[in-house]
């Protein structure tokens, strides 16, 4: 049995932060009973047509979830909400803010007639304050969180190449949704759950907000390099390549002068004593290493890396990482049903029974549902030529 088998989740759900926090919940057992616009369903299945004529963000986002078309805008769609709250056990939202409420679904006009239903709301911003109306994408909560204050190189900011803060808002999601289901079972009590974006990125901010403490000057932005800890980062080889090298401690620092650099005298060099030093004269130290590493392919650098216990990376494109030995090796690749057929999909990180069933065509699971609330034929016929569904 998969932990969440028996828990049903609706949701009202776009883009990629609440589809993320679900689709989770499906890979655990959940029922996710996604409902979507009549006609252009979640917003993200236009973004692109990368995978077969799917979007890319909506394959990764939604397989395992049925899709339910339903026009909130109705009578006959809000009646068919209604009787599904009533069999749900979480509520989940990211409409445009204010746009549950206004529709009589905020946890307190939910909570008299279903004491046990757990609400999460997906925001920009939050609820409240002067914020809250604004609208949010990714990008846009990236520069309000100081993301892009630390992300880039010199003077040139950059977005991170993946939506981190829809992420990050999906997973507090998550994490939060569970933590309220184990409540539940104590106290038999749903929860209200509000989560930001800004919040939940600026929770990831937590490094470089503290570095930059009481008016102390931010970290510089680093491009692939870290911005406090050096040596950490890419370094030339001699055979025009490059290697990912990380040094955390004092120890792997004497390692690397004396068993990679065969220079074990830098490490009596004041310049370089500590890693604050080093971070304070890395323009030098990158000019020594790299002066070293000019006689090397990036393959020795590698090895010679690896026997002396030092950490490094392969600097893998999307093609690296799809073929990536360690993922075959631990059998991570499954894959799923969709619309255009079957294609790959990873399993989530820490199981390996995860439901993986289907990606929904929009509508797909509409009657079906219908049916098992109590529509008979003639009734969903009817809420269909009314464009409820």
């Amino acid at each position: 049995m998969r932990a969440l088998e028996g828990i049903t989740v609706v949701t009202l759900e776009h883009a990629v932060a609440a589809p993320l926090c679900t689709r989770h919940m499906a890979d655990h057992g959940a029922r996710v009973i996604k409902v979507e616009r009549p006609g252009t369903g979640d917003f993200a299945r236009g973004y692109d047509t990368r995978v077969r004529g799917m979007s890319s963000h909506f394959v990764w986002t939604n397989r395992s979830k049925e899709s339910v078309t339903l026009n909130l805008k109705s009578d006959g769609g809000q009646e068919v909400l209604r009787r599904l709250l009533g069999q749900a056990d979480v509520l989940v939202q990211n409409l445009a803010p204010g746009a549950a409420q206004r529709m009589g679904l905020g946890y307190a006009d939910l909570q008299e007639a279903h004491p046990r239903l757990i609400v999460c709301n997906i925001s920009g911003y939050g609820p409240d304050g002067s914020d809250a109306a604004r609208k949010a994408y990714d990008l846009l909560i990236q520069a309000e969180a100081g993301f892009l204050s630390v992300t880039g190189e010199g003077e040139r900011m950059a977005k991170a190449g993946i939506s981190v803060a829809d992420i990050a808002a999906g997973m507090y999601a998550y994490s939060s949704i569970l933590a309220a289901l184990i409540a539940r079972g104590r106290t038999g009590v749903g929860a209200q759950i509000d989560i930001s974006m800004l919040e939940a990125l600026a929770e990831w901010m937590g490094y470089p907000m503290y570095y930059a403490f009481d008016g102390a000057a931010p970290p510089a932005r680093a491009g692939a390099a870290h911005a406090t800890i050096f040596p950490y980062g890419p370094f030339a080889t001699g055979d025009g390549g490059q290697v990912m090298l990380g040094l955390q401690n004092e120890r792997e620092w004497r390692r690397f002068c004396s068993d990679v650099l065969s220079r074990p005298e830098l490490t009596e060099d004041p310049r370089f004593a500590t890693n604050a030093a080093r971070a304070g004269h890395q323009d030098a130290l990158r000019d020594i290493i790299e002066t070293g590493f000019a006689e090397m392919t990036a393959g020795d650098v590698v090895r010679m890396l690896e026997a002396a216990g030092i950490a490094t990376a392969r600097i893998n494109d999307m093609a690296g990482l799809w073929a990536h030995p360690q993922l075959e090796a631990r059998a991570r690749w499954t894959e799923v049903g969709s619309p255009a057929g079957r294609v790959p999909a990873l399993l989530p990180p820490g199981l390996t029974e995860a439901r993986m069933d289907p990606i929904p065509a929009l509508g797909a699971d509409t009657e079906t549902v219908l049916q098992e609330l109590g529509y008979n034929a003639a009734e969903i016929a009817t809420l269909r030529d009314r464009d409820a569904i």
